[in-house]
């Protein structure tokens, strides 16, 4: 009898292990257009993606978590010796809304001082990205290892 019952459960257990039916593409996509078109960009062609040499005296690296919704952000940027932005790369573990705002900060900071990156406001990001209020932290949440960003001391 037991050996009955220990076979129903496997066969139960198997049945829930059991591949999903496939749906058809368009069924996929729907939730896509719950974002801006320019959410999806940056989410499907992230830019920037990767890390620095966290090791070399002009590289300045931020990490961030965020509690409320779990995203992690770590922003680097590389400063020359002039003070301007020369490169900067992210990971960001997190929703789209987050990575789309980390890859637009990564854009917009090359090229300025770390003085002028650190004017953009989180709702330019959203502005930009067109973010429901519902996720204006993500864009929020990118800014914080902007500001947290630290560079070695001059040497």
């Amino acid at each position: 009898m037991a050996a009955a019952g220990a076979g129903r459960l496997r066969r139960a257990a198997s049945a829930l292990l059991l591949p999903a039916p496939r749906l058809p593409a368009r069924e996929l996509s729907a939730p896509a257009r719950l974002y801006h078109k320019k959410v999806v960009d940056h989410y499907e062609n992230p830019r920037n993606v990767g890390s620095l040499d966290k090791t070399s005296k002009n590289v300045g690296t931020g990490l961030v978590g965020a509690p409320a919704c779990g995203d992690v952000m770590k922003l680097q940027i590389q400063v020359d010796e002039k003070g301007k932005i020369v490169d900067a790369k992210f990971k960001t573990f997190g929703c789209g809304s987050a990575i789309a705002s980390s890859s637009l900060a990564t854009e917009w900071v090359k090229g300025k001082t770390v003085e002028e990156a650190l004017t953009i406001k989180n709702t330019d990001i959203a502005k930009e990205l067109c973010l429901p209020p519902v996720k204006l932290h993500c864009s929020k949440s990118v800014l914080f290892p902007a500001k947290e960003t630290t560079l070695p001391p001059p040497q």
